[in-house]
């Protein structure tokens, strides 16, 4: 148990690598950090103007380090002001910075590390970084224990490049095929360009993820660990295009990885990759949801709702999930005869609405599939009263990770006297945004969708953000650092679970106590569950 512990402490200093080491790397060349060594403390206002800095990527970045522990990050929200102050960490921390120059011209420089194949040519550049790793990058571990603490995290950041991304590659590719974890292979079974594979076998080997006996390679108990939680790193590895750009997001055009490219490929992250990580890490919050799914479809027909509609239907995968428990485990999934189950799946993305389609047809599930916008629930209400005749305040709506995901509209109104309670640092194309406006935001978010939900509830699990103290107290036991990373570097905007739950009252939607789940059971939770009902 104590070991898992440990292998799962990894993972999410692995996850706090991916972003941190990209955005150290930025700030430690630019300078900034220099200043912060000595003014000792500086205005988010001052640092942005001095460098000519985006402000709220500038925002972001300082934050996450925050985060890491390697400053002091203070925000108040009364006046505006944003306050990034040294600790007894800042000075050497920052010394280590340049050794993440390796890892980061990879991502730079190459598709290593962002694409779904392994560019093999591009390997013999890693295997010099797997090297340098293998020797510390010649530090020598000090007898200080803070400093030896940093070494540590540091190299751990690295050790998250140098396996995530290959971790999730190999998942996506079929390595972790039940076949390979189970015996011992060649790599000439697995991949076209074995002494190639070999390089990354023999790394991961020198982490003791397998033994290697004349050639033959085979898992450990750790290595199966990782090889089982492949999904755990690809929602994180998918924004690494991102990331590959930082330069330009802290110090250069904000808006250059928001444009389109060919074939209407997002540039600022990797959706397939997207996708397969959250399908995978989503099951624990799933489980959860089916509870709350069966005792509503096991009540008398007349109180259950008519249908389903899923905002920001992905793959569809989630919408095929919830009426496989309903047809399985609950009395309405005997009734479907006499009380069909009307589905709705609505998403943003066309490609994704192609996907839901092919999918549920080849379920064999019915349900509509239609295009919609998370912030004009008036729009599709329409669209299912005029087309299908189906009133919108009839379906449980349900939706997974999509709230923060809205796009961003200045408040029609602002709220007298609101001073926000959100430690959260938010940017729209990389202009700072208030944290009041942001709350208000979201109570508009909320109201547009109240009229709707208040009859059978909006069923949602929601992502959110820890403050930077918080995180910085529980390294290797929360992801909060990547997820505050990713998300605040593509403008969306991770709430705290009290801020979020505080705003839907107002908006007049009040969480079911009985459903009500976080994750984990701590003051640090970065994952809800709620039935927000009027």
């Amino acid at each position: 148990m104590i070991e898992k512990t440990e292998h799962r402490n990894t993972i999410f200093s692995h996850l706090d690598g991916l972003v941190t080491a990209p955005v150290a790397y930025a700030l430690h060349k630019s300078g900034v950090l220099d200043t912060l060594l000595q003014e000792k403390t500086v205005t988010l206002a001052g640092l942005a103007s001095q460098y000519k800095a985006n402000d709220g990527y500038l925002n972001v970045a300082l934050r996450a380090l925050a985060s890491q522990g390697f400053l002091d990050y203070e925000l108040d929200n009364a006046t505006h002001e944003i306050t990034i102050s040294t600790n007894s960490k800042s000075a050497y921390a920052f010394s280590l910075f340049p050794m993440y120059k390796d890892v980061v011209s990879l991502l730079q420089q190459t598709d290593l590390f962002t694409s779904v194949h392994i560019a093999t040519k591009s390997l013999n550049q890693l295997d010099a970084v797997f090297t340098k790793y293998k020797n510390h990058f010649g530090v020598v571990f000090s007898d200080n224990a803070q400093e030896k603490a940093l070494q540590e995290q540091v190299l751990m950041h690295i050790e998250g490049y140098l396996t995530g991304p290959i971790i999730v590659s190999l998942g996506m590719t079929g390595m972790f095929h039940k076949y390979f974890m189970e015996t011992s292979f060649r790599p000439e079974e697995f991949h076209k360009e074995p002494e190639v594979f070999k390089i990354i076998l023999d790394f991961f080997t020198h982490l003791n993820w397998f033994t290697q006996k004349n050639g033959n390679y085979q898992f450990t108990e750790t290595g199966l660990f990782f090889a089982k939680r492949a999904t755990a790193y690809g929602v994180t590895v998918s924004y690494l295009p991102m990331f590959k750009h930082m330069d330009d997001l802290l110090f250069g055009n904000p808006s250059l990885l928001r444009n389109i490219g060919k074939n209407d490929d997002e540039l600022h992250v990797n959706r397939e990759m997207n996708v397969w990580g959250s399908g995978g890490a989503h099951t624990t919050y799933f489980k959860v949801i089916d509870d709350i799914i069966i005792e509503l479809f096991n009540k008398p027909i007349q109180e259950q709702p008519k249908g389903i509609l899923d905002m920001g239907c992905g793959n569809g995968a989630f919408l095929q999930h919830i009426f496989e428990v309903i047809e399985r485990q609950t009395l309405r999934g005997k009734m479907f005869d006499e009380y069909p189950l009307f589905l709705v799946g609505a998403d943003y993305n066309q490609a994704a609405l192609k996907v839901t389609r092919a999918n549920l047809i080849k379920s064999d599930i019915w349900a509509k599939v239609i295009w919609g916008d998370i912030g004009r629930p008036d729009l599709l209400a329409q669209d299912l009263q005029e087309n299908y005749n189906i009133d919108l305040k009839d379906l449980l709506n349900v939706r997974t990770f999509l709230d923060h995901n809205r796009i961003w509209s200045v408040p029609e109104v602002k709220t007298a006297g609101r001073i926000s309670t959100s430690t959260g640092a938010f940017a729209h194309r990389g202009k700072l945004l208030d944290n009041n406006e942001v709350e208000d935001n979201l109570l508009e978010h909320f109201s547009k969708w109240a009229p709707f939900v208040h009859k059978y509830g909006l069923l949602m699990i929601e992502l959110h953000t820890v403050a930077p103290q918080l995180t910085a107290a529980h390294l290797g036991r929360t992801a909060a650092t990547a997820y505050d990373a990713t998300h605040g570097f593509s403008d969306q905007y991770i709430v705290e679970i009290e801020v979020f739950t505080k705003i839907a009252a107002e908006a007049g939607l009040q969480p079911e106590p009985a459903y009500f789940k976080k994750f984990p059971n701590t003051d640090y939770a970065t994952v809800s569950v709620n039935l927000l009902k009027g």
